[in-house]
């Protein structure tokens, strides 16, 4: 297996790492897009906690469609192709993303706010350089788990023509004695997952000791 293994990487490397790119872009780019949409939505909410509930509660209810289901839902208004799976990523990402904002921004000490107020900073001033300093590690958090989940679900956009590593378990799975070219498509998959959550991990540490 190890043997077929090398073989297969030796003869079709570069079309590993192009897959192995297409896969990454496709899984950074919606939860990038979640990010952009959700951290401040989070800052919103957690002035707003009534407004909070549905939110999170709309986020979770997302967060229940199986992944097959959501994307053959998408397909339907975006037809086949990566945009599809990037958006089926966005719509995944939005409840950790959310959800981590809102929970840290919440708890971030009132003293320290009143203090803000006292020395006469600006709401927008209290954001950058009291209220996201303190959140930024628990935000942080958030983006980490939806970029591990976002890798998983990339693998399985290859059922609506996205590309990515699930193009590879896919020819594995087809073919006779296909184990060994799942594998290479697994692999690579697995260490993209434990590669970026190990990454955010260590930067998490940093910032809370920081």
């Amino acid at each position: 297996m190890l043997q077929e293994l090398l073989e297969y990487y030796l003869i079709n490397g570069s079309y590993v790492f192009d897959q192995f790119v297409v896969h990454f872009l496709i899984s950074i780019y919606g939860v990038i897009f979640a990010a952009l949409v959700m951290i401040p939505l989070g800052f919103y909410l957690a002035r707003h906690h009534t407004l909070a509930n549905w939110v999170i509660t709309i986020a979770n209810l997302i967060q229940t469609i199986p992944s097959l289901a959501m994307l053959s839902i998408l397909m339907i208004g975006l037809g086949l192709g990566p945009n599809t799976v990037v958006a089926a990523v966005f719509l995944y990402s939005l409840l950790p993303i959310v959800k981590n904002t809102y929970t840290a921004v919440t708890n971030v000490d009132k003293n320290l706010l009143d203090v803000a107020k006292g020395m006469g900073m600006t709401k927008t001033q209290m954001i950058f350089k009291v209220e996201l300093p303190l959140s930024i590690s628990v935000i942080l958090g958030g983006i980490r788990n939806a970029l591990v989940v976002a890798i998983g679900i990339t693998a399985i956009g290859t059922f609506i023509g996205a590309g990515g590593l699930g193009d590879i378990i896919t020819r594995g799975v087809n073919v006779a004695d296909g184990g060994s070219i799942i594998l290479a498509g697994a692999l690579p998959t697995s260490l993209m997952a434990i590669g970026i959550d190990v990454l955010l991990a260590a930067i998490e540490k940093r910032l809370v000791r920081s």
